[in-house]
This record gives structure tokens, sequence and C-alpha cells, in this order.
């Protein structure tokens, strides 16, 4: 039977519950706004010009048709593994496998990218990070920090991530509010009449995937309160939250920094015009936390993705143990550090960087053909969240997916087919007498 609609399920064996809604949904928009928001202005009106404010807002209600699947999705569940479970229950151990290997994929090419990311936003106030040492230092210190913060805790983890979320949102909002009083339609003809450069195809992949991120919020639902109830919640809200200060970035900086297009640092610039030097500074500065946030909750989540596949028989044992004291997946959150940290170090993310589009892909359109599947076998608890329209909305998201893979490149498209590859000769190698897959228990018709 289900459980009764408000009650928290029980906690997993040796996990705490200890995250609340609002949590959730900070930790979500942590996971979304990062260094894209402070690039966006730029390349977006460098190929749409003014269209590019509308162009936010219609990503945005595009990226609701993923969010809404995963906001279901996750309301039948109260263990952690995101998209892995909901594919496995939906369509058995290898596509879920399949699912779960190209997330976890995507989140070490994430956190890889992230630590070199954030040493070059450091290095526009601290010049020496830019090369040798220092820049080895920014990359790795950081990194480390946040997998001690997971390691000793998820409650520590989610406090960061709520840290880091109201740090790099507010130097947004004060962009945002000042910005409004400088508004300039002479700004607004210059970078109306942008030259365009890039494609169409390039624009929406470079939207949408602004929007990314989302995947992962019920990643450690195992660890949350009420997941049922709390993560789709935090879904939605998160995607309103976001949506609205994206499409109110995009206005101000179009309105307020003539030649936003061929600005490297367009916040910064246009806050550092209408505000002036200090308020770049902290443009720059918010862009940095945005980048480390984003990694923050990339650390927590990631291991998650691995606890669960370990527990199912995919991989060593280690990897779904839990401290006796702490009650986190400590070898799997030291074991991504030690595969990121290295890739970070000498650049090879790069080549783990091209599989990430493709592996978003795979999770998203995994979950969207998963919710009309999972109608069918599993009774939701009263008061789920369930989305109107029938099969309409995860058909229209699995197209989006589809669209998106067709503006993926070749060599997206053969690097996700090499992992796809690869994770299949994995799970053919997984352990015997495994556990078999199975719906999340009291959620069964």
């Amino acid at each position: 039977m289900s459980e009764p609609a408000g009650v928290p399920a029980e906690p997993g064996p040796g996990f705490r519950r200890v995250v609340s809604r609002w949590e959730i949904v900070a930790f979500s928009v942590n996971d979304v706004i990062g260094s894209g928001v402070y690039l966006l202005p730029a390349a977006a009106a460098l190929v749409l010009g003014v269209a590019s404010v509308g162009a936010v807002v219609a990503a945005g209600f595009a990226v609701l048709l993923l969010v809404l699947c995963f906001a279901e999705a996750a309301s039948y569940f109260d263990k952690p593994g995101g998209a892995y479970l909901y594919t496995r229950s939906a369509f058995g151990e290898l596509v879920g496998f399949e699912v779960g290997w190209m997330t976890w994929i995507a989140r070490v090419a994430s956190i890889s990218s992230l630590s070199v990311g954030f040493s070059q936003a450091l290095s526009y106030l601290w010049p020496e990070t830019a090369a040798g040492g220092a820049r080895a230092l920014a990359i790795a210190v950081p990194l480390l920090i946040l997998t001690l913060i997971n390691v000793v805790g998820v409650k520590g983890g989610v406090r960061t991530a709520v840290f880091l979320a109201v740090s790099k949102t507010v130097p947004l909002l004060i962009f945002i509010a000042a910005g409004l009083f400088a508004l300039s339609r002479e700004a607004l003809a210059v970078n109306g009449a942008a030259p365009r450069t890039g494609t169409l195809g390039e624009a929406a992949l470079l939207l949408l995937f602004a929007y990314a991120g989302f995947e992962n919020t019920a990643a450690p639902a195992g660890e949350f309160k009420n997941p049922k109830r709390d993560v789709p919640f935090a879904l939605v809200a998160q995607i309103v939250i976001v949506t609205l200060i994206y499409s109110a970035v995009q206005w101000v900086a179009l309105s307020t920094l003539p030649g936003v297009a061929q600005s490297k640092t367009p916040l910064a610039d246009a806050a550092q015009l209408f505000l002036g030097g200090w308020a770049g500074l902290l443009l720059t500065f918010g862009g940095a936390v945005s980048i480390l946030g984003t990694n923050s909750n990339t650390v927590l989540s990631g291991p998650r993705y691995l606890y669960a596949l370990a527990a199912d028989g995919f991989g060593p044992r280690a990897l779904a143990w839990l401290h006796p004291r702490f009650r986190t997946p400590v070898v799997a959150i030291l074991l991504q550090t030690a595969i990121a940290l290295p890739l970070a170090l000498t650049g090879s993310f790069v080549e783990l960087a091209a599989l990430s589009v493709v592996a978003r892909l795979a999770t998203y359109l995994g979950t969207a053909a998963a919710v009309p599947v999972l109608r069918r076998k599993l009774t939701a608890a009263p008061g789920a969240f369930r989305m109107p329209g029938g099969p309409l909305i995860p058909a229209a998201a699995a197209l989006l997916c589809i669209v998106l893979a067709a503006s993926a490149t070749p060599k997206n498209l053969i690097a996700g087919a090499i992992a796809i590859t690869v994770g299949f000769v994995l799970w053919l190698l997984r352990r015997p007498g495994a556990p078999p897959a199975a719906p999340d228990p009291g959620t069964a018709s």
C-alpha cells in the first residue's frame, strides 16, 4: 500500500532523513544557476540579438516539460538514484544501468570542468591562479574541501549548497534591480542589430542546457525528510525562479551594455557601466561562487548514483557502504573525487566533456519515457504530483530530447555511443547473486 499523504517515508537503511523542503528548493536552484547565466547574455545575443530574451523564456517553458516528468517520477520514490531508479523500475536493469552510468559520467565531467572553470573565474580576482602551482591549488583545494564536507554528512553538504545558492543569487538580484533603472534604448538598438555568427541549433542547445542540473535534485532522496512530496515541489519552484532570473538578467544586459555579444564578462562589464567598479567585482565574485555552488551540488549528488548502482549489484560492494557515524557513501564520494581531480589538473576532462550533452539527454529521455510506464506499474500516494494531459507532456518532453540529440555534434554522438557500449560491458560484469531490480517498497500496484 502507498503511504498516507504528508507522512514522510521510513528511512532507507543507514540514511538519515534530515533535509527539509526549502533546503531542497535551494539545492535545486544551486544546481541549475551556474556559470551559464554569467556567459548566457553574450552568447545568446550573438545569435539571437534582442530576440534572446523571448528565447530564454521559451527555453524555460521547454525545460518545464522535462521538469514535470522528473517531478512526477520523483513522487513515486523515496530512495537515492534519481533517473537511474525511475528507468530501472520502468524498463528493467539494463536500461536503468545505462541511464545511471551515463548520468554519473556527466557528473565526473561536470566536476572536472567546473573545478577548472572556478580557477579561471578566480584568476580575474587573483591573477596568480591563472597558471602553475596556484592554478593547481585553486582547482584542488575547493574540490577537496567540498569532498570533506560531504563525507562528514549530507546536512553539511546541503547547508553549504544553500549558502552558496544565496551567495550566487544576491549579486544577480542586485544586477537586475539596479539595472532596471539604467535601461537604455540606444544599447538595446545596438544589441538588436548584433551580427549573427551562430546557428539556431547551437542557440537552442545553449539555452536549454543553461537550465540543466535539475535532474540531480532527487539523487539524494534517501536523505530527504519527505521526498515524494518535496522533490516535485522543489523542481517546479526551481524552474519558475530560474526562468525569472535568467530572463531578467538577459533583458538588463541587452539594455545596458552596448555590444554585449562581444563581451567575455557581460554581467561584470554591464554592472561596472551602471554601478561602478565595485559592482563589476561583485559580479565577478558572483560568477566564481556560482561555479563553486554548482560543483558543491555535483560532489553531493554524484556519489548517490554510484551508491544506488552498487546497491543493485553494479560495481564493488564498497561503493554502497555507508559510514557508521556520518551515514554517507564515503567510498563513492572519495572515488568520484579521485577520478575527477586528476582529470581537472591534466585537462583530460575535455574529452569527457563531449559526453555530457548525450549523457544528459539519456537521463532526460529515459525519465520522460518512464513516466507513462510508472503510472501503470506503480500506485502513487494520495495527493502525489500528477501531470495533466495524460501522455502528452511525457511525449512532448521525449520529442524535445530527440530534437536536441539531432542538434548535437558528431563528436558528442560518437562519444555517447562509446560510453553506452562501455556501459553494456560493465552491465555484463555485474555481481552474481545481486538483488533483482524491484519497484520502490510500498508503491507497487
